[in-house]
Order: structure tokens, then sequence, then C-alpha cells
């Protein structure tokens, strides 16, 4: 696919499109859009709308959401980009799909995300009926096109280019393609360092970008619940899905650095996701966590075969689990994520956090 404008970025795990503030018409200031793109991790409930296998729309799911009812987040209460969204001062982005999203909530901005896709749209094929990314910025197109029905041309251009954008993606390409079974076709087609290299080389092809975009790596597939169940014997992270990470990872930088030199700006920001991820981790009671292996929610070994469901083994307190699932943190485990891309040393935000680009935005 020829890179357009339109696709506005698409770089592994995370990524924030950051310009400068701006208001309204008619209105007080107002905080920025904010635009969701991705997979599970920050899926606010698209697949709800979806014939797929891939949904969190039923209980435990949104045990500890402000309802206590499921909403689609893979998650027991709220995911990242509701908890970027709080940080921010604004309300959370309704899924695109939701009928709710119409009228003034379309100022807040918009989630495309749809839990089960990756970069390649091979990824997650037993999913079925997912959104994936062509489609996700098809939709992006057709917001854009309800909004200016709302506020007129000019203004939605403005509301676009200031906004904060989030795309998480990349971890899907791996367990859901690459490792979903012993032989899968692209395993057999590449050896990993060159499947690594074709999803770089995809990254590069399509990212378009014109705001300041922060860039989160994956993190270490290897010790999340799921993949203790499959692949280890003692509780340690796989070492295979690590290395995969370990490849990944130093190669996103590489076309981050690469990106910039072209553009002469520092539009890029790297986030260290796996050094993130690994901290609690490698010492959860540091973080009030009494596991990082255990799963709040699952069954079978570490709490990490099939899906949480009502008849699963249910911990009843998320907030000392880093996972609540086999493959998703618990909200807890996302607000320590989200600490540290707010305002994370340089251990974990190249060259500058999150709240020192907003800082220096609103100056701008």
């Amino acid at each position: 696919m020829a890179a357009s404008p339109l696709l506005i970025s698409l770089a592994s795990l995370l990524l924030l499109g950051l310009a400068a503030l701006g208001t309204l018409p008619g209105a007080a200031e107002a905080a920025r859009a904010f635009f969701v793109f991705g997979d599970s991790l920050v899926d606010n409930g698209n697949n709800n709308y979806l014939a797929t296998s891939a949904r969190a729309d039923s209980p435990p799911y949104g045990i500890d959401y402000p309802t206590h009812r499921p909403t689609g987040r893979f998650s027991n209460g709220l995911n990242i980009p509701d908890i970027i969204s709080e940080q921010i001062g604004a309300e959370s982005t309704l899924p695109y799909l939701s009928p709710e999203l119409r009228g003034e909530r379309l100022l807040v901005g918009a989630n495309f995300a749809s839990a089960g896709i990756g970069i390649l749209n091979d990824t997650g094929i037993q999913f079925l009926n997912i959104i994936r990314m062509p489609k996700q910025l098809e939709y992006f197109q057709q917001y854009q096109e309800r909004l200016s029905s709302l506020i007129g041309g000019e203004e939605t251009q403005r509301l676009v280019n200031q906004a904060l954008v989030l795309i998480t993606l990349g971890g899907n390409d791996f367990v859901n393609n690459y490792y979903l079974l012993p032989y899968s076709a692209r395993s057999r087609q590449f050896s990993l360092p060159d499947y690594v290299n074709y999803i770089i080389s995809e990254y590069k092809k399509i990212l378009a970008v014109s705001r300041r975009v922060l860039v989160t790596g994956t993190g270490p597939l290897g010790c999340v619940p799921a993949t203790l169940a499959e692949r280890s014997r003692d509780g340690s992270c796989d070492v295979e899905l690590q290395r995969a990470a370990g490849l990944f990872n130093p190669q996103l930088v590489q076309i981050i650095n690469e990106l910039n030199n072209e553009i002469g700006s520092q539009v890029f920001v790297s986030a260290n996701a796996f050094n993130m991820h690994m901290d609690f981790i490698s010492n959860p009671q540091a973080y009030g966590f009494v596991t990082s292996k255990v799963a709040c929610c699952g069954q079978g070994p570490y709490n990490g075969i099939g899906l949480c469901t009502l008849v699963s083994s249910l911990c009843p307190n998320r907030d000392i689990y880093a996972f609540w699932d086999p493959y998703h943190p618990t909200e807890r485990a996302n607000r320590i994520i989200v600490n540290q891309i707010m305002s994370g040393t340089t251990q974990y935000m190249n060259p500058m956090n999150l709240s020192t680009i907003l800082a220096m935005d609103a100056r701008t």
C-alpha cells in the first residue's frame, strides 16, 4: 500500500501524535482531540459491534470500570487510552462504531482500535471479522467527513492537526501470526530476523506524519501469562519470544532515527515499553503486586489458558496482580505504564516524556 497523508502514523505498540493546543470556534479552550488506532491493548469496544471471537463484552471484564460492567475493553477497568485521557483532562474516546459517537462527542476524537489486528493484514485471521489497519484508517477519513459537516472543513483540519494520536500495534504479529502455530505460514516463509525486517519495512512504507509522534516498541512478549502457560516449564520468560522483542525494538528505534534525519527534526519520540513492563515483571513486589506471572482471570497454569469468563478463576483484588487476563495488564499496571509515558526519565522516554512535550507544545 502506498503511503499517504491519511495514514497519520503506524509504529509498533504505541504512537502519539502531538501538536499545539487550540480552541474550537465559539467555545472555550478545549482539550485536544484524541484518536486511537490499534489492537486489544487500546480497543474501547469496537469489537462489540462485530461478529468476532475477539471480544471483551462479557463479565468479569469491566468489573472495576466505573459502571462495573463490561465495555469491550480488555481490562478489569480502564485501559491505556482512558488513563492518558484522564491525565490530559479529556473525556475517554468512544469507539468509532458506537452509535453514541455523534454531534459534539465527535469533538473529543474517536477510538478506531480493534482487538486481534496487527501490522500485517494476515495477523489475527482466526478472529475473522476485525477492523484491520486499512479499514481503521478508512473510518478515520469518514470521521473527518462527519466532523466537517459539524464544524466545517477548516476547523476539522485544525482539530486533526492539533490532535493527540495513539497507535498500539506489533505484539499480535508475533503471538497471533508468526508463533500462532508451531509451523505457521510466516515462520515457514521467514526466519525470525527476516520476519522482523519485513514487519519493519511494512511500517516504514506507510509512515506519513506531520506532527510529533511517540513510538513505543513491543513489550516482553515472552513473559505474559499466556506465554508462560504454553511455553515455560518453570515460570521463566520464554527465550524465543523475548528474542523476537529484542530484535524488533532496536530496529524500530533505527527507523525512527532515520525518519527524524530525513525530516530534519525530532518528530518521533521513542518510549521503551520493554523496560516499562520488565520493571514490574522482574520485581512485582516493589510495585505492590503479589505476582507478575499469574493472571487475575483465567484458567490453567498461570491462569494463562483461554479467555477470561464467568467460569474462570478470578482474583478478589485486581490491584495486586500485574496481569488481568492471559495477555493484558490490569488497570493498575496500565497506570504504571502511563506514568512512565507521562513523566519517565530517559531510561524510558527519549528524548523527552509526554508531560515535557505537552508543556513545550502549549508554549508554541
